[in-house]
């Protein structure tokens, strides 16, 4: 019988090795990538800016010590706080995410890749004062740009295969990982340093997504992502003070996140034998994911619903007249729907509501739209007819739409809706495949994004300064050359 176990020090796991490498190393020249990327720029930050007008979000922000004064201090957009950069990165990764508005990857794991911006920005702009008070150059957006490319791809690519909800993970988890190896680059690391930040990323005791389901759904779920942007900022720190990494991270027997996070079996996933423990990585390492990213345009709304919440606007004309008529709605979707968002019962708070796939399509029906305002409680209290629609609901899978979700030729988030009367006449089944985000819709979708984000500006900016920003992140060319603390002067209030 073995009494010990054999201490000898591994290489990193490839895994983390091929992460580290391909933020070093990897040049991005694709046009599609970076005008992409600075679409979700303004996307990201407008969502944060929309967040601002709702206490249960802003009670969050500040300093942790009130009067603490940080020298070259990293800004939070729409506010005037000057915050340490573990601070900022969580009070922007919390602002960006907190109405659920910002882009959306869906795979075996799904989750919003532009969180990793928190900490992107935050320490971006710190360094970039800092380089000018020492007379060197500061960091030019393009570089920011740069960062959230590689964050989407980190965070995407390994979302593909790999199901981290399956084994009840949050999927921030990823945006931990990603936002390590990004912001560890830009902080200056070299390559050892890299990899100790990011194995000691994937060492962190991972969240729980209890706080994303019934019965515990709750506003958890809207600073998970700053918390772990910002997280990632002091992880990257400490590993640049010289902390030692931890080279078998993943796959160390018995202590490492394979045997211990990641082999957890599920009624509908048996784990057979050992490679079912680990990654499975579909492709390299690129700029895929950001070229592919889906933008929240319209709804405020869990990725999953858009398309229902499409369809329930185009029927709204037809039934608005006619809610008291109605027999049942008969809602068809997708697995990953089912078993995320579909909800029975009460609902508890505005989190709740905005994973509820039948509250998320009700709504809508009703009004013709869904705003974030529509959440609280006060709406909801205010329209009993929501649950009154929640309750003729049948939610019902088409097999071919699940099938289609994870087709990477198409990445469809099919519903549809048909609804019938009491008279035995019915609507036509009305079918949205993809949502207006998608990238076959970017045609359409680019004037919708721009007009969000104007929107949001002017939320918190003179109409003078609201056209300078927008105008500004129009012209690629010259955001990209601009300093990113300069930019950030321009989003202080």
């Amino acid at each position: 019988m073995t009494t010990f176990d054999l201490n000898q020090r591994p290489d990193y796991d490839s895994v983390i090795q091929d992460i580290v490498d391909y933020v070093r190393d990897f040049q991005i020249d694709n046009e599609e990538a970076w005008t992409t990327a600075r679409h979700c720029l303004m996307d990201t930050l407008g969502c944060g800016l929309l967040a601002l007008r709702f206490p249960e979000c802003t009670k969050h922000l500040g300093p942790l010590v009130e009067g603490t004064i940080v020298p070259n201090g990293s800004r939070v957009p729409g506010t005037q706080f000057r915050l340490d950069p573990e601070k900022a990165a969580w009070d922007i990764g919390s602002i960006i995410r907190w109405l659920d508005f910002n882009d959306t990857w869906l795979a075996a794991e799904w989750g919003h890749p532009s969180d990793n911006l928190g900490g992107i920005l935050a320490i971006t702009d710190f360094i970039s004062q800092r380089r000018v008070s020492r007379g060197e150059q500061p960091i030019p957006l393009k570089t920011v740009l740069e960062a959230m490319i590689k964050a989407h791809e980190i965070q995407g690519v390994l979302a593909l295969d790999n199901s981290f909800n399956r084994v009840g993970l949050d999927h921030v988890v990823l945006v931990k990982v990603a936002s390590t190896a990004v912001v560890s680059w830009l902080m200056g690391a070299d390559r050892e340093q890299m990899l100790s930040a990011v194995s000691h990323a994937w060492v962190d005791g991972q969240s729980l997504r209890t706080y994303r389901h019934a019965p515990n759904a709750g506003s958890r779920k809207s600073w998970a992502a700053g918390d772990a942007t910002a997280r990632a900022v002091r992880l990257a720190d400490i590993a640049m003070r010289g902390e030692m990494g931890i080279p078998g991270a993943l796959t160390a027997p018995q202590w490492g996140f394979y045997d211990v996070l990641f082999s957890k079996t599920c009624k509908d996933q048996k784990l057979k034998d050992e490679s079912q423990r680990q990654f499975s990585l579909q492709r390299d390492y690129g700029h895929y994911v950001m070229r592919n990213i889906l933008f929240k345009l319209s709804f405020p709304a869990e990725f999953h619903a858009q398309t229902a919440c499409e369809a329930a606007v185009t029927l709204h004309p037809e039934v608005k007249e006619r809610i008291h008529e109605i027999d049942k709605i008969v809602l068809t979707t997708h697995e990953s729907a089912i078993r995320i968002i579909s909800k029975h019962g009460e609902l508890a708070n505005p989190a709740d509501r905005d994973h509820c796939l039948q509250y998320m399509t009700a709504v809508p029906l009703l009004l013709g739209d869904l705003q974030a305002e529509h959440y609280e409680d006060d709406f909801h209290q205010a329209n009993p007819a929501i649950d009154q629609l929640r309750e003729k609901m049948e939610v019902v899978e088409d097999h071919s739409y699940s099938a289609d979700y994870h087709d990477p030729a198409k990445r469809s988030i099919a519903n549809a809706i048909q609804i019938f009367f009491k008279d035995g006449s019915s609507t036509e089944k009305v079918v949205v495949e993809y949502p207006i985000g998608h990238r076959k819709r970017r045609d359409e979708g680019i004037p919708v994004l721009e007009a969000k984000f104007r929107k949001a500006l002017q939320t918190r900016f003179t109409l003078r300064r609201s056209n300078h920003l927008f105008d500004l992140c129009r012209d690629s060319r010259a955001l990209e050359q601009m300093p990113v603390h300069k930019f950030m002067d321009l989003l202080v209030v």
